[in-house]
């Protein structure tokens, strides 16, 4: 008969005994930490309507010669930035872009110029969040102009779908938006005001909370003032579009909110409050 050799269990250093009551201790205090903070930056953001902290990136990212040139030329929200917010918009700029699938459509190639002016509008308005990718949505499709849409038949010069993850501008459309800059007519920030609206309704981070906040106190606050209501309607100062239903009237009056503030503020002071308050804008002027 065989004797087989016995096996031998690797013998663990008794140190080891001795230091996981405190490995253990020291997990549960961070874990019991990050509970807390949690807690007090939701109640620091109901009181303050912030977040802690907006940026904390190890290393901001820089974009191109030409992107910067796009920038300083054509969008003028980033002029008004001081320099240190120059650098965070940079960040968020190249790594907005690189979260996203940019496919053109009828033939449309899709240059370095198309994809910085399109994602420039989308951290300019996120520009207060501290989660500002819009996950909701990873492709931006664009056309060259109005495009034929089979859901319902019609041309359509934009569109926010989050069952396909994709936000969709005609080109052409886009770039009226910004030919004049005080009409209260962007299609660029209607449609991210929809993507923004849509991805909060469906994200529990801080930004999402205090924007979620915003926008029933707008509704409750409507609806509770139908003399405010009605003064809305009858001033024309947003477009008629605007009454549509909640998710356009957002949208419209975000374009209002961006591209003439000095007015939207002396007319309408608590519709500009909200607003303000709950995209986090405190910025340009703003």
């Amino acid at each position: 008969m065989m004797n087989l050799p016995e096996t031998q269990l690797p013998e663990i250093d008794p140190t080891l005994y001795m230091e996981f009551p405190y490995i253990l201790m020291v997990a549960l205090a961070l874990f019991v930490l990050a509970r807390i903070m949690i807690y007090v930056e939701q109640l620091y953001a109901y009181m303050y309507r912030k977040p802690f902290f907006l940026n904390f990136p190890l290393s901001n990212r820089k974009i191109s010669i030409n992107q910067s040139s796009i920038l300083r030329k054509e969008f003028s929200f980033y002029n008004k930035l001081s320099l240190k917010d120059k650098e965070i918009f940079h960040h968020r700029l190249a790594t907005f872009i690189e979260s996203k699938n940019f496919i053109g459509r009828d033939g449309q190639d899709v240059s370095e110029k198309m994809a910085t002016l399109i994602s420039a509008t989308a951290v300019m308005l996120t520009f207060g969040f501290r989660k500002y990718k819009l996950e909701l949505f990873d492709k931006i499709i664009i056309y060259p102009e109005a495009y034929y849409s089979r859901l319902n038949d019609a041309y359509h010069q934009g569109e926010t779908n989050p069952q396909h993850g994709a936000i969709v501008f005609s080109w052409e459309d886009f770039k009226k938006g910004y030919h004049v800059g005080d009409d209260n007519l962007n299609l660029g920030i209607h449609e991210f005001g929809h993507a923004i609206h849509l991805n909060a309704f469906s994200n529990d981070d801080i930004s999402s909370e205090i924007f979620k906040r915003g926008f029933k106190e707008i509704i409750s606050y409507l609806e509770n003032n139908p003399d405010v209501r009605q003064e809305l309607i009858s001033s024309k100062y947003f477009r008629a579009y605007a009454y549509t239903n909640h998710y356009e009237f957002f949208a419209v009056i975000l374009e209002n909110f961006i591209e003439t503030p000095t007015e939207f503020r002396s007319r309408f002071p608590e519709l500009y409050k909200y607003v303000r308050q709950m995209l986090n804008f405190r910025f340009a002027g703003y």
